[in-house]
């Protein structure tokens, strides 16, 4: 007889958003004319840019004629789209990447959950807490339970520990962080690289947010760090970029100087589990680095961040403590002593009917903080905090 992967057991009841989408039902089944404003989960809300869109009807109409239809296209990527992510998202910021280095994919959680498969499965893994989901539930889907590690993030060190002292084989790092909107400092990362230098450690780095850094001063990539190339893997995206949330492209970067032929395993890997990102979606990517979609997409971030400000600024005059919305799209608000995150995720839902995300879901660390997101439209955003300053009392 059949035997279940035993290790799902050691997952929670469910994942963290779809637990909240189920809390939301539940509510608006008894609220059918409740009004209600998400900044819970974080999905974009602005339109695709007129240039991607564009793209994406020309790429459509090649499909449609016998002279340019594609097939299958390569699993790693098209060279357009590559040579354009070399150029404008690291030449441009003084990193060399080459060709075979960069792997196209439908998504970022895809890849940061699907990296773990690399690599033996008694390794130590360093993951932080507060942390996206993902991260964590990936390697207890692998068996890795017994090996996992937490560092905590919390405003107590700046939302920046310093590396620990015994070792670890895998290391997590995401910044600008989710949940907690804050990012890690040139010299921080410097540090993290040093780390895993000195140990045989790789660096899983998720950049999926860096275009909302505003500080020049601030890395964008942990291979503008000197030697983390032979350390590091990065993903991006371009889902909280440019909006692709329901388009799906994303890529990561495995370079060859990594030891144990990591760049190899992962082509290897790529080529045998995945069909490669369509043709079409791919133009539409690729039409992100022209002109007129460079300042579209630089619009539509500089729209969510404003709404951060808004977020920021209002929770912060009526005397509440929030971090984040700096250089990320997040705000992590920090609750009142003893308020725990999922009971005021239900107490906010009722009163002021909005939609948060409690910080228990990330983490132990996370508890007695609430995540709120940016991606929301301009006049809803002020409402909800109108509504929670007005109606929310302690």
């Amino acid at each position: 007889m059949f035997r279940v992967n035993a290790n799902y057991a050691e997952l929670s009841g469910g994942y963290l958003f779809s637990e909240i989408s189920r809390r939301v039902a539940v509510w608006k089944s008894g609220h059918p004319d409740g009004d209600l404003i998400r900044l819970g989960i974080g999905d974009v809300t602005l339109p695709l840019a007129e240039p991607v869109v564009t793209a994406l009807r020309t790429a459509a109409d090649e499909m449609g004629r016998p002279e340019t239809f594609r097939g299958y296209g390569p699993e790693q990527g098209y060279g357009f789209l590559i040579s354009a992510i070399i150029e404008h998202d690291y030449r441009a910021r003084g990193v060399e990447l080459d060709p075979d280095e960069v792997f196209v994919s439908d998504g970022s959680k895809c890849d940061v959950a699907n990296i773990q498969e690399l690599f033996a499965a008694d390794s130590t893994v360093l993951i932080g807490d507060p942390v996206y989901p993902v991260y964590r539930d990936s390697n207890l889907m692998a068996g890795r339970g017994a090996f996992l590690r937490y560092l905590p993030f919390t405003a107590g060190n700046g939302f920046s520990p310093e590396p620990p002292e015994e070792p670890a084989d895998l290391i997590y790092l995401c910044s600008p962080n989710n949940p907690t909107g804050t990012v890690l400092s040139r010299a921080a990362l410097t540090r993290w690289v040093e780390y895993a230098r000195e140990h045989g450690s790789v660096i899983l780095f998720d950049a999926a947010y860096e275009a909302y850094i505003r500080d020049p001063e601030l890395p964008h990539s942990i291979y503008e760090i000197p030697e983390a190339k032979e350390v590091a893997i990065e993903f991006r995206s371009f889902s909280k970029t440019a909006g692709f949330t329901g388009v799906r492209c994303a890529w990561c970067v495995v370079p060859r100087e990594l030891p144990g032929g990591l760049n190899r395993m992962w082509q290897r890997r790529q080529t045998t589990k995945f069909n490669g990102v369509s043709y079409v979606v791919q133009r539409a990517a690729r039409a992100v680095y022209s002109e007129a979609g460079r300042r579209a997409v630089a619009a539509q971030v500089s729209y969510y961040m404003d709404n951060a400000e808004i977020i920021r600024r209002g929770l912060s005059e009526a005397g509440f403590t929030v971090y984040g919305g700096v250089h990320a799209p997040y705000i992590w608000w920090k609750l009142p002593e003893g308020v725990e995150s999922m009971p005021f995720f239900d107490r906010l839902l009722e009163c002021c009917q909005v939609v948060g995300t409690p910080g228990i879901g990330f983490g132990h660390c996370g508890e007695g903080c609430f995540r709120l997101t940016a991606f929301g439209d301009r006049e809803r955003t002020r409402e909800a905090v109108g509504r929670i300053v007005e109606r929310l009392r302690w």
